[in-house]
């Protein structure tokens, strides 16, 4: 039986309407799944704090955060840098002492009074998370004692933990100088090829048969900063101290001695955590002559536009005196 062309180019249409009408149901179908992830993935860890944990009776250093450092409090100019970081909601100074307290809310700072019974710089942000009003998803415990952070270092941990979902913790690590290989103060760390911490050490890590620095080795040193999820920084206090631990005085050995892991990125960034009271003065100096560089460009950019607009001038000069001439020889 032969079919009528109008009925054959009937049922055409309509498979063809069909057709498209699936393939657009599954774009939209698409969208929406793929909107509803990014939706999830903003979400996800979204809420940030930073904590500046910051204690009076140092060992090594008393009064350490408030020292003065060019006319201001080391506290206050760490928590100068801390504030430009772009994936802050909220900055704490987290305390146990009166006298460090009383000089942040001088320059503005929010304060939370922790107990003196905190072991470390970890168990004092979990004490002040619980104090604060807001819940947030990422803590991010800056060190006190690195006025010269950098902001994108901040930003940096902040963006790796958010983006490792079977990390809890992150932190930074930078080029080790071979004049610091053997210091005890500046602490060194090795990574997987996936960027999670193996470990951390006082002593040079890797080491060596020959038992000296390999200058064609990128040796590893650690920056202070370490951001946490949330939920882990609740359970860190109750976890036991581990006797990596202990032997180095590490709190982040606790957390890889326990099986949990620990993102970490490297930055290009000069380390200038003040240790002793002799750090304070190489400080100072490196924060002197950053203003001599800044100043200097400074001075270069306005002569050099000082030079452009003097050509300019010239070029304009040069364009209305032959306008000028121009005219004067079709006159005459």
């Amino acid at each position: 039986m032969t079919m009528c062309s109008s009925c054959s180019s009937g049922s055409s249409s309509t498979r063809s309407w069909i057709v498209h009408g699936i393939v657009a149901g599954g774009a939209i179908a698409a969208a929406i799944g793929a909107g509803a992830y990014l939706v999830r993935y903003r979400k996800f860890r979204s809420q940030v704090v930073g904590i500046i944990p910051a204690r009076y009776a140092s060992s090594r250093f008393e009064g350490k955060p408030l020292v003065n450092i060019l006319g201001k409090p080391m506290i206050q100019r760490t928590w100068e840098r801390a504030k430009l970081a772009t994936t802050l909601d909220h900055i704490v100074v987290a305390t146990d002492d009166e006298k460090i307290a009383e000089c942040c809310r001088g320059f503005g700072a929010d304060v939370v009074m922790t107990s003196e019974s905190c072991r470390n710089g970890t168990e004092r942000c979990n004490e002040a998370l619980q104090k604060l009003d807001k819940k947030y998803d990422v803590v991010v415990n800056i060190q006190g004692d690195e006025p010269l952070i950098e902001p994108e270092i901040i930003d940096g941990i902040v963006k790796s933990l958010q983006a490792a979902p079977d990390a809890v913790f992150s932190t930074a690590v930078t080029s080790l100088k071979p004049e610091d290989a053997f210091d005890p103060n500046r602490v060194k760390c090795v990574v997987d090829n996936q960027g999670y911490a193996i470990y951390f050490s006082r002593g040079l890590i890797p080491y060596n048969k020959s038992g000296k620095v390999n200058p064609q080795f990128p040796y590893m040193l650690h920056l202070g900063i370490q951001s946490y999820d949330a939920k882990f920084l609740k359970i860190y206090p109750e976890l036991q101290p581990t006797p990596l631990q202990l032997e180095e005085d590490l709190e982040q050995l606790k957390v890889l001695e326990n099986g949990y892991k620990m993102k970490v990125i490297k930055v290009d960034h000069e380390a200038h955590g003040v240790d002793i009271p002799e750090d304070v003065e190489k400080i100072e100096t490196l924060m002197r002559s950053g203003e001599r560089e800044i100043k200097f460009i400074y001075y270069v950019d306005f002569f050099s536009l000082l030079l452009k607009f003097s050509e300019l001038s010239c070029s304009i000069l040069d364009t209305v005196d032959e306008c000028l001439h121009h005219n004067r020889s079709g006159n005459n």
